[in-house]
């Protein structure tokens, strides 16, 4: 998917490396802007940041209640995304307001903030791939050898997860994906890449994820089709064989059930 970046061996979606690179602009203008006005900002920027990533983890969590009371620990795998910006930048800029007062440093930090954070809204809206049609689908199996039929997807939204056994966070979203397929009304496609039935149904049952949604893909043919083959990536295609969205590295069930509704909603 084209909203990858790929540095070296090293896969990163372009929205969170554009998030990580704006901090790091956040901390540099408030060090210049300290340097300018002749005050030590170190500690306030490094309250703001903090305070900012709190604020926004918490009303993103505020406005998913629903999928992380099925499990309270995941509020903490912020390593999975699930931020709102408005109230991270809200945050970030009262912490400046408390702490710089009405010295100019606060003004022109104030500035900066605003800054970014138009920065981060528009950067967010260029960066959205592109609608793309999904590349056929090779030939899938369930565990039991049975032949997934393209055919019984066709003009129906579904969700598609690349994973393996020897990924770590694939094997720590595995459980919750398989979960969700199971009630899900949008068929969920867990695809494990490059390893045969046997190998996967042993993994599965040794850690009591149910087969039923898990399809085979021995040749990894799918990764190579879409051309980055980073673990694990989750594909939203809607009813037009489209993939109008994609999440790279583990993802919650927040962010899934959210994509989930969109699809059927018609919005993606």
């Amino acid at each position: 998917m084209n909203n990858i970046v790929q540095i070296g061996p090293l896969a990163f979606a372009s929205d969170r490396l554009l998030a990580v690179l704006l901090v790091l602009a956040f901390l540099g203008g408030l060090e210049l802007i300290g340097r300018r006005t002749q005050r030590d900002l170190g500690g306030t920027a490094m309250l703001a940041v903090g305070t900012g990533l709190i604020a926004a983890r918490m009303a993103y969590v505020a406005t998913h209640l629903d999928a992380y009371s099925r499990d309270w620990l995941s509020v903490l795998a912020m390593w999975q995304g699930g931020f709102t910006a408005w109230a991270g930048a809200a945050g970030a800029a009262a912490v400046l307001v408390w702490k710089l007062g009405a010295h100019r440093s606060a003004q022109l930090s104030l500035a900066l903030t605003l800054i970014l954070s138009l920065a981060w809204f528009t950067g967010e809206q260029l960066l959205e791939p592109a609608p793309r049609a999904l590349p056929d689908l090779p030939q899938l199996t369930r565990i039991d050898g049975e032949v997934l039929e393209p055919e019984s997807l066709e003009g129906r939204p579904f969700v598609v997860n690349l994973w393996a056994t020897w990924c770590p966070p694939c094997r720590r979203e595995l459980p919750m994906l398989a979960e969700t397929a199971a009630s899900s009304q949008v068929p969920i496609l867990l695809v494990n890449q490059g390893e045969d039935s046997a190998q996967v149904a042993q993994f599965l049952a040794s850690h009591g994820v149910p087969p039923e949604n898990v399809l085979i893909d021995a040749q990894a043919a799918l990764s190579q089709q879409l051309g980055d083959g980073a673990l694990p990536t989750t594909l939203f295609v809607n009813g037009d064989g489209q993939a109008v969205a994609s999440h790279l590295g583990e993802i919650s069930r927040a962010a899934l059930l959210d994509e989930i509704r969109q699809l059927q909603e018609g919005v993606r």
